[in-house]
């Protein structure tokens, strides 16, 4: 058997919450030795099924760096590491002498990652790296439209979630570095988690075309539809050619057609969208389903949180894997969401606190020693790709590789990709890319594509396997021409199973797991987030299997096809939770029918003049903060945001006013551009674009 990839790795991960334990996970699980470092008395999220689900497999060392014996023991174990995962603020690292400069100058070749709830160099650095702080101050609170005016609370903590794969993908783009060099940072924030899938929105040109500007409507209507059983299904395109919708808009006739279309508001992708509502009610989700799926429409039902666990799909493809706990026994948890030779692998359950403590502390290990580089800068300079993806989970992979400094090859039609009628959508994709106009379907573009092959180190695309065999992009048939080029597939439910081919968007996969009945809230019709957040998941999940598959080949393996998906990522993201052989999910937190509280003190929290965003996430924090409501639910009505937040700050519970409208404003800030959160540069035809930056 191959070893894993990261076998030579030692990561310490001194993080709690979601980010960097996340970004550990999947460290540990393509083969390094994760050390676990907790405080005495464990992290305050031990016990619950998140953190269980997190922090399988890693080794549990306990310790606390504040003291002299503490520290003394972390200093052995970073001698001994090649990566830190820390999410200490620049101020918290400094009093634990874990500052860059420090690290850097006593730890050569360590590459370190901190995960904070802002970027180093900004002004907010040192606030709460808290979820919904931070949305609520970044402006985003606003941007999802809810089941009523006003903010909402936005119940998947995408932020997170993209934050974690960021740092995975940071420590990686380390160790693969094209130049050698060894060491560094690669830090990230969960600010810059949240502004992933916002580069699909955020942006503004000074020569704008119509589509540029007008972007996607917040309040388009969407394609969630509820069937006679009750059941909402979400059809992603127009389902008008399948035959029992293509009858029923036939016997409602022209007139009946306009009228039902005329009720409901129209859907960019589906014409007769309040005709196709009307039809879907008369039918149930059991009948609906089958046939939709049987004339290749993109559909899939929005379901209770916890049923993808026994989608045989999802099971076929090795998403879902079985974890004896040894708290919560017999459980099915997310696997790994990637495919790559060797694989990434499940490896144990969650470790008793401390029990690794002894043995790690008591050996001494030294980092293994690598040839220095060649110099600093971006860590994928040199690194070539041609990126044959369309719409968002391809490209946006590709950007992010580019953004690393790749040299990227961007490969369209002649009339251009399908996405460039959404031109705001389509530049959030696809900047520091070069740009190649090629007819895949005529033959004569083989000999093109064999020469890319020879150039490249790395194609990447999003394209139906069975169609992009077609185009010429079948991996076996490109590794003749190139034995060590790297494939990625990203594919909508996985490369195995009866559905590897079928269709699949970001929506279908909301709805399939759970997403949108959790963002809907209790008692509500289910809600899709418009940030089209498993599309960027399932990207930057391929961009990290692509960093490993670089790795594997500079320690002399060969080039391989490796794959993620957008049913992987989704399932990846579920993982706040376990799941029980019999269906049975242990508890979680709901948002309630308002979409305004995720949990007692956590939520949003009406003023005067705006709405204040509340996190008294531990018990202490709750207790001050239920304290002072006094059973009131909305205790600052009669308050200005200002003097609520004082009253909060003074009895020590985080709290945010929640912005609004902000993209100009996000935008217009020399802060936000001088740490990277936004970039401005020239474009071709737009004049001087504004985006979301490259950091």
């Amino acid at each position: 058997m191959k070893s894993p990839i990261l076998d030579d790795i030692r990561v310490i991960e001194l993080a709690s919450g979601i980010a960097g334990p996340s970004a550990g996970l999947q460290l540990s699980e393509a083969g390094a030795e994760v050390i676990k470092v907790e405080p005495p008395g464990g992290d305050p999220e031990r016990g619950t099924p998140a953190f269980a689900v997190r922090n399988r497999g890693k080794r549990s060392v306990v310790l606390d760096p504040s003291t002299g014996a503490g520290m003394a023991a972390l200093e052995q174990l970073l001698a001994g590491a090649d990566v830190l995962i820390h999410d200490r603020t620049p101020q918290q690292a400094q009093a634990l002498g874990l500052e860059d400069s420090i690290l850097a100058d006593r730890h050569p070749g360590l590459i370190v990652s901190a995960v904070t709830g802002w970027p180093a160099d900004h002004p907010d650095s040192e606030r709460s790296a808290d979820e919904l702080l931070t949305l609520a101050r970044l402006g985003l609170l606003t941007e999802q439209p809810g089941h009523q005016p006003g903010p909402i609370c936005i119940r998947m903590p995408f932020a997170s979630l993209c934050a974690g794969w960021l740092c995975a993908i940071g420590v990686m783009a380390r160790l693969a570095d094209r130049k050698g060099a060894t060491g560094g940072t690669a830090h990230t924030s969960i600010a810059q988690g949240a502004l992933v899938p916002m580069t699909m929105h955020w942006a503004r040109a000074e020569r704008p075309t119509e589509s540029f500007s007008k972007g996607l409507d917040k309040n388009t209507a969407i394609a969630i539809h509820r069937c006679s059983d009750g059941r909402w299904i979400h059809v992603h395109y127009s389902p008008d050619k399948a035959p029992l919708m293509s009858a029923a808009l036939d016997a409602m006739g022209g007139k009946g057609v306009a009228a039902a279309n005329a009720r409901w508001g129209r859907n960019h992708t589906a014409p007769n969208f309040g005709a196709n509502r009307e039809i879907f009610a008369t039918r149930p989700s059991t009948e609906w389903l089958p046939h939709l799926w049987a004339n290749d429409v993109a559909v899939q039902p929005a379901a209770p949180f916890g049923e993808i666990y026994f989608d045989r799909q999802a099971r076929e493809n090795g998403y879902v894997q079985p974890v004896d706990d040894p708290v919560f026994g017999a459980t099915l948890q997310p696997g790994s969401p990637i495919h790559l030779d060797p694989p990434s692998r499940v490896r144990g359950a969650l470790r008793p606190l401390g029990g690794d403590t002894a043995e790690v502390c008591s050996v001494l290990r030294h980092r293994i020693k690598r040839p220095p580089g060649t110099g600093r800068g971006l860590p994928m300079e040199g690194l070539r790709v041609v990126d044959f993806g369309a719409y968002l989970a391809g490209p946006f992979a590709s950007m992010l590789l580019a953004d690393l400094g790749a040299d990227v090859i961007k490969v369209e039609p002649p009339g251009g990709e399908a996405l460039r009628y959404l031109a705001r959508v389509f530049c959030g994709v696809h900047r520091g890319k070069k740009s190649l106009a090629l007819d895949l379907k005529s033959s004569d573009a083989d000999g093109t594509v064999a020469a890319l092959a020879r150039w490249a180190d790395v194609f990447h695309h999003n394209i139906r396997i069975p169609a992009a065999s077609r185009l010429g992009l079948d991996y076996d048939v490109l590794a003749t021409t190139n034995p060590g080029i790297i494939g990625c597939h990203v594919s909508a439910y996985g490369p195995t199973g009866v559905r590897a081919d079928w269709p699949g968007f970001d929506q279908m996969f909301q709805a399939s797991g759970g997403w949108e009945v959790e963002n809907g809230g209790l008692g509500n019709a289910p809600m899709w987030l418009r940030f089209g957040v498993t599309d960027h998941l399932a990207a930057l999940a391929s961009v990290f299997a692509v960093l490993l598959a670089l790795r594997s080949r500079d320690r002399g393996r060969s080039g391989q096809m490796v794959s993620a998906s957008l049913l992987g990522a989704t399932l990846a993201s579920t993982a706040e939770t376990i799941v029980h052989p019999d269906g049975s999910l242990e508890p979680y937190s709901q948002l309630d029918g308002d979409q305004r509280i995720l949990a007692d003190g956590v939520g949003l929290y009406r003023c005067q003049d705006g709405w204040l965003a509340v996190a008294a996430r531990d018990a202490a924090t709750r207790i001050s903060f239920l304290d002072l409501a006094n059973g009131e639910t909305s205790p600052f009505e009669a308050m200005q945001v200002a003097e609520a937040a004082t009253l909060l700050e003074e009895i020590g519970v985080p709290c945010e006013r929640v912005v609004e409208d902000q993209m100009d404003a996000f935008l217009d800030s020399d802060d936000n551009r001088r740490s990277g959160l936004s970039t401005r540069f020239d474009h071709p035809s737009l004049g001087r674009l504004d985006q979301i930056g490259a950091r």
